[in-house]
């Protein structure tokens, strides 16, 4: 957060607090022009500013009135799932209040940090938090996980709130839920179908429509290519390859290749459709693993026996290998399911 936070001050008093906050969280301070000394972007209209903004920052914090923060950020509100977070104080200080995307955006805790900073009070209206029971979205952006249907994490904290229990397939023990309102479901066949749930799997197995999904971000890409390949064949052989598999794209972790292909555009456009940062190994490194299945072309072409299963491997912490090496004409593609973290 503190390296993509926004902070907006109107007035000289509100600038003096956006400079404070951003000296001990970070970010960037943006005041009218008067009073934009050094260190401070001037802007014209706050407005036009935010519009410019909105999508380049992770958070925002307004030292201003309320309604003009709303009337900002308004024309810019895409959904739970996509908005940052937006936190507002007044000048004095002594009220940071979450304004939006107070669970998944991280506003509630924002809110928090800036009250910590001025001495004032955290102003959290998200209901879960005001009655002290848990927020599944809260619960999986804290384990890493994607959300695959936003829409059902009201269901799920709804029932939470009204104390109903809510079963928790997770096998692999990812979300860490627990509590007397979670209930585990030790096998599929246990699965109540149209009872509020939670489904955490790195496979798209989940039976029930109605359930939350929750995909751990665990599978990890190992990728060969040939020079030139376009970053839709290595998207769309990965596709292929998880939709054979039954293995969820929600789950992709990250991505690995020989450092031979760190500059290839096609790679850099797949890792960033997958919303991973590609990782790559030098050749003295790949070739230290036992790849089960190495390659004598491959070898003389880059001067290591496998690339693709070698670098899923790394990549997992010498995890299980689910997908061997697989390949088209163009690209080749391994998948390791990382190896869980103790503790």
């Amino acid at each position: 957060m503190s390296e993509t936070l926004a902070l907006y001050a109107l007035t000289r008093q509100g600038t003096a607090l956006a400079r404070k906050l951003a000296l001990e969280l970070g970010g960037t301070v943006h005041a009218p022009r008067r009073f934009a000394d050094d260190g401070v972007h001037p802007f014209e209209s706050l407005p036009e500013l935010v519009a410019e903004t909105f999508g380049a920052f992770d958070g925002h914090v307004f030292v201003a009135a309320a309604g003009i923060a709303v009337r900002c950020i308004a024309p810019h509100l895409k959904g739970k799932a996509d908005d940052p977070a937006v936190t507002v104080l007044d000048q004095q200080g002594r009220f940071a209040v979450s304004l939006l995307s107070g669970h998944l955006g991280g506003a509630n805790d924002l809110a928090v940090r800036c009250a910590a900073v001025t001495g004032g009070q955290a102003v959290i209206t998200t209901a879960t938090d005001t009655a002290g029971v848990p927020s599944l979205d809260v619960l999986a952006r804290d384990a890493g996980m994607t959300i695959g249907n936003i829409e059902r994490v009201k269901v799920v904290n709804g029932a939470l709130l009204e104390g109903k229990p809510v079963q928790v397939f997770d096998p692999g023990r990812y979300l860490g839920a627990e509590g007397e309102l979670f209930v585990p479901v030790p096998d599929p066949d246990s699965w109540r179908m149209g009872e509020p749930g939670v489904w955490v799997s790195w496979k798209d197995d989940c039976p029930d429509a109605d359930a939350l999904w929750l995909y751990p971000r665990v599978l990890m890409l190992g990728v060969g290519c040939r020079r030139g390949v376009s970053g839709d064949e290595i998207f769309n052989h990965v596709r292929n390859v998880f939709d054979a598999a039954g293995l969820s794209l929600d789950a992709v972790g990250g991505l690995a290749s020989i450092d031979l292909k760190a500059d290839e555009p096609g790679l850099l456009e797949a890792a960033q459709a997958l919303d991973v940062k590609p990782v790559f190994y030098p050749k003295e490194t790949l070739d230290a693993v036992d790849a089960p299945n190495p390659s004598g072309t491959v070898f003389r072409r880059v001067g290591v026996a496998s690339v693709s299963e070698a670098s899923a491997l790394l990549l997992s912490g010498r995890g299980e290998l689910l997908v061997e090496k697989t390949k088209t004409n163009t690209v080749t593609l391994a998948v390791a399911r990382e190896k869980k973290k103790e503790g």
